[in-house]
C-alpha cells in the first residue's frame, strides 16, 4: 500500500527566523503522523531548515535546481550544492517555473536525471491550463507532461519519483478540482506510467495533488484511491493550518 506524502512548497517566502519559528511550532504539531512530511523551502532557508529539523520526522527539499554539474550560469544551484549540505527531496517543473522561467518538458526530464544522480528524489509536477481543461485536453497535457518528464528514466527511478498533479487554474486561486476529478486525473497519469514501465511500477508511484489543498478539503481529497497525498502551497505558510492538512486523518 502507497504511503501518503504531504509536501509543503513555501515559495518566495519566509526568511530564515521565520522559518527556525515555524520548525519550532510545527515539529510537535507532526511527530505522531504516520504520513511522510517534506518542507520544500528557498535556498536561504535550506540550511537553517536542515538544522532545525534534525531529530524529528520533517524531511527539507528545495524547490528547484540546475541540470548543470557547475559552470557558468549565474544564480542557479546545482543538484551536487543541494545534496552537500543534506537536501533529501526537490521540485521540479513546478507550474509557475514553466510560466516564468521558460522550463519546458524538456529542461524538466533533464533535472530530473540529475536529481537521481545526486540521490535526490524529484517532486515533478505536471498540470493543465483553465483553457487545456475547457478545450477537454486534460489527460492528453498531463500524460504528454508526464511521460516526458520520465523519458530514460529505469524503472527503479520512476519508482522513486513523486508525481505532484496541479491543475494550474486551482493554484492559488481558492478553486479546487473535485476529489473525483482530481482522482480521474491521476488515474490518467498513473495508466500512462503503466503503460511505459508495467502495473508494478504504476502501482509503487506517489502521486500528489495539489492546488488550494487545505485542512477543510484534504481528507476528502487525500481518501480517494489514487491520491497520494498533497503538494501544499499557501497552507503550508501557517504551520497549524498545515500540521491539520498532514494530520487528516
Amino acid at each position: 500500500m502507497r504511503k501518503k506524502v504531504i509536501a509543503g512548497n513555501w515559495k518566495m517566502n519566509m526568511l530564515p527566523n521565520e522559518a527556525i519559528e515555524y520548525i519550532e511550532t510545527f515539529e510537535s504539531l507532526v511527530k505522531n503522523t504516520q504520513n511522510e512530511v517534506i518542507l520544500c523551502v528557498p535556498y536561504t532557508d535550506l540550511f537553517y531548515c536542515l538544522n532545525c529539523a534534525q531529530g524529528t520526522n520533517i524531511k527539507i527539499g528545495a524547490q528547484n535546481m540546475h541540470w548543470a554539474e557547475n559552470g557558468a550560469y549565474t544564480g542557479e544551484v546545482s543538484g551536487q550544492m543541494l545534496k552537500s549540505i543534506g537536501v533529501e527531496y526537490v521540485i521540479i517543473g513546478h507550474s509557475e517555473r514553466r510560466q516564468y522561467f521558460a522550463e519546458t518538458d524538456e529542461t524538466v526530464n533533464k533535472k530530473v536525471k540529475v536529481a537521481f544522480e545526486n540521490d535526490l528524489k524529484p517532486i515533478v509536477c505536471v498540470g493543465e491550463t483553465l483553457e487545456q481543461r475547457e478545450a477537454g485536453k486534460t489527460a492528453e497535457i498531463i500524460t504528454n507532461q508526464t511521460r516526458l518528464a520520465l523519458e530514460g528514466l529505469s524503472e527503479n527511478q520512476v519508482k522513486n519519483t513523486i508525481i505532484a498533479y496541479e491543475p494550474i487554474w486551482a493554484i492559488g486561486t481558492g478553486k479546487t478540482a473535485t476529489a473525483e476529478d482530481a482522482n480521474n486525473s491521476i488515474k490518467e497519469i498513473r495508466h500512462e506510467i503503466e503503460k511505459n514501465y508495467g502495473k508494478d511500477v504504476a502501482n509503487e508511484v506517489i502521486i500528489q495533488y495539489g492546488g488550494s489543498v487545505k485542512s477543510s478539503n484534504a481528507k476528502e481529497l487525500f481518501s480517494m484511491s489514487d491520491i497520494d497525498g498533497g503538494l501544499v502551497g499557501g497552507a503550508s505558510l501557517k504551520p497549524e493550518e498545515f500540521s491539520k492538512i498532514v494530520n487528516f486523518e
